[in-house]
């Protein structure tokens, strides 16, 4: 048996997955969502060279259709791990996308047709997608969904589909693996800023999140990468970054660095002042985080640019006369400040995904005190784990950015590769 499963299809599992390929591993990959891609897809650029995140990620994501060793599970999740290295029987539930994927051709005729909107989790909310839908536009595999919960069952899709795609029942189904070795390679989430209450997420509607600006300034995203005010539309004058939303908070309980919040607001930033010079920008911080190759000379780049940089972290933001207020102290010099931003973006850390705890006691291994899942040791083994023959890799082990989950993604897959191949010896041998 030569076969491994992947859990989870983020930058991180696609890489291990085109390694083991590569290798000659059967490679069953195993995403919940529609697509493939993870959180990378609704990026814009990638720091610190500002490429666009989907001109890195799309490519990938094709090679992992195309290539013959792999197997794409999407609207699919592990639901039981059994036996041991090399001899592993992986089950898998899959939940009904009500289209035949054979027959569909990714047309869109269906979409278009659709009168029905809903929230767009994709696009954080800033923007809405129909009840039959594609995530974006480089989905893999290039097929629609039907959303059965918010279907009106109008009956204009089953009319305009031309392949008589669009199925009006589905089944949820359980197929069953056998691998020799797994990579999980799960993800995170992004933290809750409704949990900061003080900071008026949700109770102002120009306090928006970081992946909120991250759709907004997306040429492909809701607001065609225009920049604008949710509450009345207009382009802002004054944009404020307030960092750590989430992270470093010892009130929370969550004392880790979520890695990539210091350099996402400054990518951002820079590309604000490139598209519309104009707009003032200023940055709340604790401290400044650029610890990767390029990453200091990029943070240079961005006060030359003309972000301002004020150290200090307000404690929250209010309504007054001239819109949003923030009073913040500016620890470098003590001197106190009101800023009036007509935005205010939120910097929100990384967590583990909801799913990991319980994922976790599936696999039978273990998770750090701050959830995230523990390998066997962060020096010596960072991508193994205390169950031999199951792996982690990318942002389940800890926050980190693309580069790093694309390292930790190859990591894993010598590992499961060097695996599989001992289960085969050891099958012969008994």
């Amino acid at each position: 048996m030569n076969d491994v499963v992947v859990i989870g299809a983020g930058v991180a599992g696609i890489q291990a997955a085109l390694d083991l390929a590569n290798h000659g591993s059967i490679v069953h990959l195993i995403e919940r969502e529609p697509t493939i891609g993870g959180h990378m897809a609704q990026l814009d650029k990638t720091f610190p060279t500002n490429d666009c995140s989907m001109c890195i990620l799309s490519p990938k994501m094709v090679d992992v259709q195309r290539h013959e060793n792999i197997r794409i599970h999407t609207l699919s999740e592990v639901v039981c791990v059994e036996g041991k290295e090399g001899d592993f029987r992986v089950t898998v539930h899959e939940y009904p996308r009500y289209i035949d994927i054979v027959t569909c051709t990714g047309c869109g005729d269906c979409i278009q047709i659709c009168p029905v909107e809903v929230y767009n989790r994709f696009d954080a909310g800033i923007g809405v997608r129909k009840a039959i839908y594609k995530p974006h536009p480089q989905a893999v595999p290039d097929r629609v969904i039907k959303d059965a919960e918010h279907c009106i069952e109008c009956g204009l899709c089953y009319d305009v589909c031309g392949p008589q795609a669009i199925l009006r029942d589905d089944k949820e189904k359980e197929i069953v693996i056998e691998a020799s070795s797994v990579v999980v390679a799960t993800g995170y989430d992004v933290f809750d800023a409704r949990q900061k209450s003080p900071l008026g997420y949700l109770k102002f509607p120009d306090v928006i999140t970081s992946l909120e600006l991250e759709r907004m300034i997306n040429a492909s995203g809701p607001t065609g990468g225009q920049i604008r005010r949710l509450s009345d539309g207009r382009e802002p004058e004054h944009i404020v970054f307030i960092q750590c939303v989430g992270s470093r908070d010892m009130t929370l309980g969550r004392p880790w660095c979520s890695c990539v919040c210091c350099m996402q607001a400054i990518k951002n930033a820079m590309l604000i002042k490139e598209k519309h010079p104009s707009i003032a920008v200023t940055i709340l911080y604790m401290d400044i985080r650029a610890y990767g190759k390029g990453y200091e000379e990029y943070y240079e780049r961005a006060k030359t640019a003309g972000v301002r940089f004020l150290r200090g972290m307000p404690s929250d933001v209010r309504a007054d006369a001239k819109g949003l207020g923030i009073q913040i102290e500016n620890t470098e010099n003590g001197a106190i400040e009101v800023l009036h931003p007509d935005l205010v973006v939120l910097s929100v850390g990384i967590q583990p995904g909801n799913a990991t705890a319980a994922l976790a006691g599936m696999l039978g291994i273990a998770r750090e005190e701050t959830g995230f899942l523990q390998s066997a040791h962060d020096a010596v083994d960072p991508t193994g784990t205390i169950r031999p023959g199951i792996y982690v890799a990318g942002t389940a082990v800890s926050p980190k950015d693309i580069p790093d989950s694309v390292a930790s993604g190859e990591s894993a897959a010598m590992k499961a590769f060097v695996s599989s191949k001992k289960g085969k010896v050891r099958g012969r041998s008994r």
